[in-house]
This record gives structure tokens, C-alpha cells and sequence, in this order.
């Protein structure tokens, strides 16, 4: 779903991969947590730029199931950083009507983080002028089949006919299932890839990356991408 202002189609969706983070850091030769606080600062700005642009779904790809990987200070830096953030910034999201919901797995999250996202959650729930989705140890393909699996225990409890099972019946069983596919994906950081992010509801996504580093990422990027969005849109209507 978009909408045209001023011959600018906005998307509806937007997903974001903040990719850069530890580049940004090594660059000025500080450790990558400098990277990930500056970062957060990013995440703050962008949800005020999203809200004012008029997009109305921003999901941030805030933890890969993949990042566990990482060294172990440097998770737990992030879940820190995870937590202090959301109770931070609650005010805010409160103030500028932000919903703020949770998409990934809860499995290994700190319970302290899961508590403060919880009661985030609950106390934005009724805003509607952005939703701000966090991935947190969220996976595109671990979806798909924990959506798997309760379809196939659905229709084992005799609760669901295989004739049923369509995409519509298939994207009812993923997390967030009234959220909408998503319009753009705007990876920062160079990087050409979806690294696990949104797959199925990526089919018909516009993706553009760009070399700027996410620290570094402000309004005229984001503005960038939507004008890279709105000439793939028109294209698309041209050649229908």
C-alpha cells in the first residue's frame, strides 16, 4: 500500500538493515560498541523521520538469529543497549504515537529485556501514527517454519484440510500475521544481500542498498530511498 504525495510515492512498509555499526567504529578507531551507541542514536532519528514522511510500518532489523555468533560481550552489549533503549525512548514513542511490537523468537533473550519490551508494548499499543516492529533474534527462515510446524499440528488435531492452505492461510501462522508485506527494504553498509530478513513477506519488496553506514544514516538517505522506491512503483505501472 502507498501513497503519492507531491509525485513521491511513500511506502507503507519500509524495512530497514542497519548494517555498519562496527565498520563505523573501526573507521575512527573505536571498539564496536561506540558503533552500536551510535547506532541507537540513528534508530531515534529515523523513527521521527519515518513518522513525518508518513510511512506507517518501520521494522528494524535490531538482532539476527545469525548475531549469536558474535563474542559474547559484544551480545550482551546489545541486549543491554536493547533494553536501555526501549525503556529510554518510551516517553518518546508514547508522545509521537508510536506502537511498538516485537517480531523473533523469545527463546535466549534476557528476561529483563523481554519484561521492559513487554511493558513497552503494552503501553503503546493504542498509538497509530507509526508501528516500530523490532527483528530481535528474529530469522526470515526460522519463520517460515515455526509457521510450518503449526500448520502441520493444526491439521494433524484435524483443525486444518490441506485444501485449506493458501498464502493467506500460510501467513495467518507468521508473527505479526495482520502486518502487511513490506514495500522497501533499504540495507546501509554496501552490502547486496537480505541476510534472512523478511523473506516471505519480501516477494514483491523494492530493495536498494547504499554504501553509507548506518551511524551516518540521515533523513536525505531515507529520502534517497524512497525516490529510488517511487521510479521502481512508476516503472512497474509503466510496463503493466
Amino acid at each position: 500500500m502507498v501513497k503519492d504525495i507531491n509525485q513521491v510515492i511513500i511506502p507503507h512498509h519500509l524495512g530497514i538493515i542497519m548494517d555498519g555499526n562496527g565498520r563505523w567504529a573501526q573507521q575512527r578507531g573505536l571498539p564496536r560498541i561506540a558503533g552500536h551507541q551510535q547506532g541507537v542514536q540513528t534508530v531515534k532519528r529515523t523513527v521521527q523521520d519515518c513518522a513525518e514522511i508518513g510511512i506507517k510500518i518501520l521494522t528494524l532489523y535490531t538482532f539476527s538469529t545469525e548475531n549469536w555468533c558474535r563474542p559474547k560481550t559484544e551480545v550482551d552489549f546489545l541486549m543491554r543497549l536493547a533494553e536501555e533503549y526501549t525503556m529510554r525512548e518510551l516517553p518518546d514513542l508514547q508522545r509521537n504515537g508510536v506502537c511498538l511490537k516485537l517480531m523473533g523468537s523469545r527463546e535466549g533473550l534476557p528476561v529483563s529485556l523481554l519484561g521492559n519490551l513487554d511493558k513497552a508494548t503494552l503501553q503503546t499499543k493504542a498509538n497509530s501514527c507509526l508501528i516500530l516492529n523490532l527483528a530481535l533474534n528474529y530469522g526470515g527462515r526460522a519463520e517460515i517454519v515455526d509457521a510450518m510446524k503449526a500448520i502441520i499440528s493444526d491439521h494433524q488435531q484435524g483443525n486444518l484440510d490441506v485444501s485449506q492452505i493458501d498464502e493467506a492461510t500460510f501467513s495467518h501462522y507468521l508473527p505479526l500475521p495482520d502486518m502487511p508485506d513490506v514495500d522497501l527494504i533499504v540495507r546501509t553498509g554496501g552490502e547486496w544481500r537480505l541476510s534472512n530478513f523478511l523473506l516471505w513477506r519480501a516477494a514483491n519488496a523494492v530493495f536498494w542498498s547504499m554504501p553509507v553506514l548506518w551511524p551516518d544514516f540521515r533523513k536525505e538517505h531515507l529520502q534517497e530511498a524512497i525516490g529510488i522506491y517511487t521510479k521502481q512503483i512508476r516503472g512497474g505501472n509503466d510496463n503493466a
